[in-house]
């Protein structure tokens, strides 16, 4: 059993006392794919991310990026088979989180009474603590969630709206929000207003001001992304949440592709909810997310479901803790093995967490420049957002196929996605601006990623981008 950590900081009155010490990165043996051997390798220095305007968007990122221990993409059970640039989708655990989390199970099954009615919630005390201190917010406003998607309902189902109240939204955000508040507009008469954001961007300024000139006397809840999910935009979040808190309206940061990926200060940026995601780039395993709540809106913040628990009075214990810490029976093992994630990313580089988002970030403005210099005279690939709106993703816009190829089956969003995948056994999204239903590609940093993967990319493109416009 994955002992727990005791690295957390001062913990609050409202948790119980756990103690323990995290999980080791794991020493891998595993040999290299005979198929196609990459050699690992440190990008070369990338210019330093171009400066926003003051007090806007400053992530940190100019120092260059470190070099990597030669093995590190065996830490990864991904197929070596595979030239896997979309971590940003689903992101993929680490053999040794794997292992973490197998054991909790284990651990379930070998006596789930004292798990359930006992270990669990110190088990997700620990867990609180870890990710608390990782965004930097207090433990006891912080809750586990089984993903951003039902993290994001909850928020809205708990907020109060009514008939005619404006939620303004950007027409950037993740699909599963619009699908809420259409539901929510017919159910309840709330009214949804989006704020368009041009793609390609100059600057965060754009964004910042294409949000405050749709902000009404009847906006009541602004939801942004803190990176959008098709358009790998890092919005100015900071100014935005200020404004919007001068205003007295609420904001809900959905930030389910920012901690890992991005320096995320929760507290600095003072939302009223904020969403995080644990397995994209935490690398923690599927079905761990959390959310912030501030603490004036918790009395009213209740779970889609109450659980056979909720009705027992516990005076030592915040009900807005017991309500999230069990939610029935369920397999909780994703979430109780954050920290052993946290733990594993951040002993990849001696510079820890900082020093893996940066390299991340240098990374992908190399993929972005090879990407570009393979095939912007060509099809016209271009950067899309200033350096300053980058994290570990980029979105470039495609051409469009000949109209008669338009209609060719899928098994993911585009036929072309397919081709990557079945001829060249690449694995990254092609997809559809949710803003302007332009075909565009996203490409993904991770640490176990090479220049030399989007070198192969950039051809393969270019090879089926070719056949694709002769028809």
């Amino acid at each position: 059993m994955p002992p727990m950590d005791n690295k957390s900081p001062t913990r609050s009155p409202a948790l119980i006392e756990t103690a323990g010490t995290p999980a080791a990165a794991e020493s891998p043996t595993q040999a290299p794919p005979l198929r196609r051997v990459i050699e690992v390798m440190a990008p070369e220095a990338a210019p330093a991310p171009a400066q926003a305007a003051p007090g806007i968007i400053n992530l940190g990122f100019a120092q260059p990026a470190q070099s990597l221990p030669g093995n590190v993409h065996q830490m990864w059970a991904l197929d070596p088979a595979l030239t896997f640039l979309n971590h940003g989708s689903y992101g993929s655990a680490p053999k040794s989180v794997l292992r973490a989390q197998a054991a909790y199970r284990e651990r379930m099954e070998r006596d789930p009474v004292r798990l359930f009615k006992y270990d669990l919630e110190r088990l997700m005390d620990t867990t609180r603590e870890r990710v608390a201190s990782f965004i930097n917010v207090n433990p006891a406003d912080l809750s586990m969630m089984r993903n951003a998607t039902y993290a994001m309902c909850t928020i809205l189902k708990n907020h109060p709206l009514k008939a005619g109240d404006e939620v303004l939204i950007t027409d950037h955000e993740y699909g599963s929000l619009h699908n809420e508040l259409e539901r929510m507009r017919v159910e309840q008469g709330i009214v949804v207003v989006k704020a368009a954001i041009p793609f390609p961007i100059a600057s965060p300024q754009v964004a910042l001001d294409a949000i405050v000139s749709r902000v009404t006397s009847k906006t009541k809840l602004v939801v942004i992304s803190h990176v959008t999910s098709t358009s790998a935009m890092v919005l100015p979040a900071g100014a935005i949440i200020r404004e919007m808190n001068s205003r007295g309206i609420d904001v809900l940061l959905d930030g389910a592709h920012s901690p890992g990926q991005i320096p995320t200060d929760v507290r600095a940026l003072n939302p009223t909810y904020f969403i995080g995601s644990g397995h994209k780039w935490l690398s923690g395993p599927k079905g761990s997310a959390f959310v912030y709540v501030r603490p004036d809106k918790q009395h009213l913040f209740r779970p889609l479901a109450l659980s056979a628990r909720a009705n027992k009075v516990r005076p030592e214990r915040a009900l807005f803790l017991r309500d999230f810490d069990y939610q029935g029976t369920d397999d909780y093992s994703a979430m109780v093995t954050l920290p052993a994630a946290i733990d594993a990313m951040g002993a990849i580089l001696p510079g820890g967490w900082p020093a893996l988002m940066r390299h991340n970030h240098h990374m992908i403005l190399q993929a972005r420049k090879i990407l570009c210099e393979h095939l912007g005279s060509l099809y016209n690939l271009q950067p899309c957002v200033p350096d300053a709106m980058v994290g570990t993703m980029v979105t470039l816009k495609l051409p469009e196929p000949p109209e008669h190829l338009k209609t060719r089956p899928t098994c993911y969003d585009d036929a072309l996605q397919d081709v990557l995948l079945d001829k060249y056994r690449i694995v990254v999204p092609i997809w559809r601006l949710m803003s302007t239903n332009e075909r565009i590609i996203r490409v993904s940093a991770q640490v176990y990623n090479t220049t030399a993967e989007y070198e192969y990319l950039a051809q393969a493109l270019k090879t089926e981008l070719d056949l694709e416009q002769r028809g």
